[in-house]
């Protein structure tokens, strides 16, 4: 049985699933010839990433295919219900890059406190002419320690950022309206772990307390963060999305940015993605990263190995 892996699959994703016997194909095939080339192949299972599409007119096309996997979490690339109307088996791999999309996340706040994303760009050009006028300009940072973070979206990806939060001594806040609480497990090296029971509060209160603001919600109609939200949050604000473009309005955030309503942004997900806009791109209080969440060696292992055994379980 033959799997083609559009967007790519890690080694050890195809290692496992060719020990199941199954062939794997590593084509990038252009969406417009997706369709035959499924077809001519025989083609069994379709795994993408974000690149690739699968709407109703290839499922309709392909009656041999009998799964559409997504490695990673959010599939609004595929049409999900409409597959699984017609008999197909349509998985993910939500759990595998949570940790992943957390270290970014956090990597983006520990820079945006400290100003490393100018600092990064202004040391190489003025370093050695301009340094003592650097070292001004970037000493008023912030520790994360003792702040409150607040989180909107309190899945595996946000609870998975709230343990790094707890970890760096963070207070942590969290709203979905899917939640009531969650109990986390921080595991050490040394093998001890301690538990933490978050109880999600309002957003608005969220909002209101939050020193540092993450989202971690699924890509929807409306925005989760527009103007009223900024109005309602604390003066200095600093705000990460590294969920979907979208969820935050990009020209409010500016605004807000403008105004000194949020000191700070970090963004990993773009309205316009594959081409973010250019106010964003040179706007220097942002910190960007192009959709690079997931993107760890180790979660892409997790997702590989993840979309085989699902793939082996559902067809022997």
């Amino acid at each position: 049985m033959k799997v083609l892996a559009n967007d790519g699959v890690s080694q050890s994703g195809i290692d496992a699933l060719e020990k199941g016997g199954y062939e794997v194909i590593t084509t990038t095939v252009a969406q417009e010839q997706l369709i035959n080339y499924i077809n001519e192949k025989d083609i069994a299972v379709l795994l993408v990433r974000s690149a690739t599409t699968v709407r109703k007119d290839l499922i309709d096309a392909c009656p041999g295919l009998k799964i559409i996997g997504r490695g990673g979490v959010g599939m609004d690339n595929i049409d999900v219900e409409y597959a699984r109307e017609k008999g197909l088996s349509v998985i993910n791999t939500p759990a595998a890059s949570s940790h992943s999309v957390a270290e970014l996340v956090f990597g983006h706040l520990y820079g945006l406190a400290r100003f490393l994303h100018n600092s990064n760009r202004d040391m190489p050009l003025e370093g050695d002419t301009n340094f003592g006028k650097l070292k001004k300009a970037y000493a008023k940072g912030t520790e994360l320690k003792g702040k409150t973070l607040g989180v909107l979206g309190f899945g595996r990806i946000g609870q998975a950022t709230a343990k790094v939060a707890l970890g760096a001594g963070m207070k942590v806040i969290a709203f979905d309206p899917f939640l009531e609480k969650a109990n986390l497990e921080l595991d050490f090296f040394d093998g001890q772990t301690l538990n933490f029971e978050i109880k999600t509060i309002s957003k608005e209160d969220v909002l209101k307390q939050s020193d540092f603001i993450t989202l971690h919600v699924p890509a929807q109609k409306d925005y989760v963060i527009d103007e009223a939200e900024f109005n309602i949050m604390k003066d200095g604000v600093i705000i990460a999305n590294a969920a979907r473009g979208g969820v935050l309005n990009e020209v409010a955030l500016v605004k807000a940015l403008e105004s000194g309503k949020v000191a700070r942004a970090a963004l990993d997900v773009f309205e316009k993605e594959p081409k973010p806009e250019m106010q964003l791109l040179m706007n220097p209080a942002l910190s960007l990263t192009p959709h690079t969440g997931a993107a760890t060696n180790e979660a892409q292992d997790r997702i590989g190995t993840e979309l085989a055994s699902q793939i082996i379980s559902i067809l022997g």
